[in-house]
């Protein structure tokens, strides 16, 4: 069996159980639970059935709550929080067992500009301890946020390269014309 250890967080899962971060395009938290208790929920089940001290959870979710920022929000109600706040909470819940891969659901599709343009902050500081997989239409979001850019259409992998190649020269006039807005 492959270990993995964060030796930072003092946790250590057999490779096949770290999991794959998931963030949903609506922040999917329980509504009859504090923030707190959204960010427990999973993280205790899936680290007691690893054989992982709960202890070790808990230093796991604090290191999740203070990169979001979301130390304030702990005691209050999803309801209670705007758009912004639950898709953080949401983050902070999916990166509490520092998965290999992240992948999020068009995060941004739900909020605001101001809202936007901080979680769009919040992925380029998560690409530098995560690989970050984004799904997203909105072409102005992907140029701003991604190193590599994929365009599939038809559920079928058109073209795949560096962003700034794929949004500027693009090897496929399908690639070109789902850019520029003549279909899509």
């Amino acid at each position: 069996t492959h270990i993995w250890q964060d030796t930072s967080l003092g946790i250590c899962l057999p490779t096949w159980q770290r999991p794959l971060g998931y963030v949903f395009q609506e922040s999917s938290l329980l509504p009859h639970l504090s923030v707190v208790d959204n960010l427990n929920f999973g993280l205790k089940r899936a680290l007691k059935s690893a054989g992982v001290a709960l202890s070790d959870a808990q230093i796991a979710l604090q290191a999740s709550v203070e990169l979001l920022g979301i130390g304030s929000l702990l005691q209050r109600m999803p309801q209670e929080l705007s758009g912004g706040e639950r898709q953080r909470v949401a983050i902070a819940r999916a990166i509490a067992m520092q998965p290999q891969l992240l992948l999020m659901d068009e995060p941004c599709s739900a909020l605001d500009p101001i809202a936007t343009a901080q979680v769009e902050e919040l992925i380029d500081e998560l690409r530098q301890n995560y690989s970050v997989v984004i799904v997203t239409h909105s072409m102005q979001q992907a140029a701003r946020v991604s190193q590599k850019t994929a365009f599939f259409h038809l559920g079928n992998l058109v073209e795949y390269g560096d962003t700034e190649q794929i949004f500027t020269n693009p090897a496929d006039p399908r690639t070109e014309s789902y850019i520029t807005g003549r279909i899509g």
